[in-house]
């Protein structure tokens, strides 16, 4: 009894002493590819490869409807090497670092309208250009009348941070000036004059906001991009609008809001027959002023816009078996190509040319 005693003892040492050695080496292993991962993605700038020409990047295709897959609304335009960002929804600027672009460089955001879904990624925004650059100035915040306000309440909650930042890595790195934001407002025309306003017309690049209709949330724009020969519209939240439709008129991109009505009706009766109710109405009162990827699609077709995509996906779409469903009938109301956004797409509009090529950062 005494001899298995010591064998099942011996048996258990050498186990424990074999454990040791493989945590050992996964620990060896693990930090000899965490340093090459540092060498590899670590202060990387994939706008640096980019040809001349307009790029958009998708750094949130979400909703306030939970999905893990989706930052809240973002998208990232590159024109040559000028940078702005659309509308920051949360975790949009985490995909912004997670994709290779230098937060540091953003030259502003243009913000659509004032859901709290398309600014509550504001702060972080904000707080890491500040840091990962050599800004001596607050990130301009471009937007309609009221975007005062939002940047205002955004700079008064990070005060306190900005200050501890300054303190802790000194005005060299943090330096005070640059911290937070400036807001940039633009006055829209009155109701029954022109749609649109220029926001930025310099380097090449010209920014035009237009009214969309996103009732009763007022202001809501879209806004189109032209640089050299090429264009993107972005429609930010708006059911199917006219002003779209004439702001988008022979754009090489379009990237539409989409909702589809029927999975949503689903999430309705879901949600009442658990008693749900005020999640219920929520979802019953979504359907009013959002676009349908159908509705999206004739909007492009309208439009003569060369391709789509869509994006701010209402509902959550748990993978791409259930795309086709969400697009329902959308092919046969548009004959160009049709792309249900994901996180971390890029789309490459080269200066010169009239093809679209399509990669991902992440």
């Amino acid at each position: 009894m005494r001899t298995r005693t010591k064998v099942a003892l011996g048996v258990t040492a050498l186990a424990l002493m074999a454990g040791i050695a493989a945590k050992t080496e996964q620990a060896t292993i693990g930090a000899s590819l965490f340093e090459r991962a540092v060498g590899e993605r670590v202060g990387r700038d994939t706008t640096a490869a980019l040809p001349d020409g307009l790029h958009i990047g998708l750094c949130g295709t979400g909703s306030p409807l939970p999905s893990p897959g989706r930052a809240g609304p973002c998208s990232v335009v590159i024109a040559g090497k000028q940078i702005f960002v659309v509308d920051i929804g949360e975790g949009g600027g985490r995909n912004i670092n997670l994709m290779g672009i230098p937060i540091g460089k953003i030259r502003g955001v243009l913000l659509t309208h004032f859901h709290s879904d398309h600014i509550d990624g504001m702060g972080p925004l904000m707080m890491n250009r500040w840091v990962s650059g050599t800004n001596t100035s607050p990130l301009p915040v471009h937007g309609p009348t009221g975007v005062e306000a939002v940047v205002a309440g955004f700079n008064a909650a990070y005060t306190i941070d900005n200050g501890y930042r300054t303190g802790h890595h000194g005005a060299a790195i943090a330096q005070p000036d640059g911290a937070g934001g400036i807001a940039m407002p633009f006055t829209l025309p009155q109701a029954g004059e022109s749609n649109n306003v220029v926001v930025l017309d310099e380097d090449g690049l010209r920014i035009t906001a237009f009214r969309v209709d996103h009732g009763p949330v007022e202001p809501s724009v879209g806004y189109r991009f032209d640089y050299k020969g090429r264009s993107i519209v972005i429609s930010g939240d708006t059911k199917k609008s006219a002003s779209l439709i004439a702001a988008s008129n022979g754009a090489d991109l379009l990237v539409h809001e989409a909702l589809q009505p029927k999975l949503v009706k689903m999430m309705t009766a879901g949600l009442e027959k658990k008693g749900v109710k005020n999640m219920a109405q929520i979802t019953r009162d979504i359907l009013n002023y959002h676009a349908s990827p159908e509705e999206a699609a004739e909007t492009a077709k309208e439009a003569g816009v060369k391709q789509l995509v869509l994006s701010h996906i209402v509902p959550s779409i748990p993978s791409k078996f259930f795309y086709p469903a969400f697009l329902g009938d959308a092919a046969k109301r548009y004959d160009g190509p049709i792309v249900v956004g994901e996180d971390g797409m890029i789309f490459t509009l080269q200066a010169g040319k009239s093809d679209i090529t399509q990669d991902t950062l992440m």
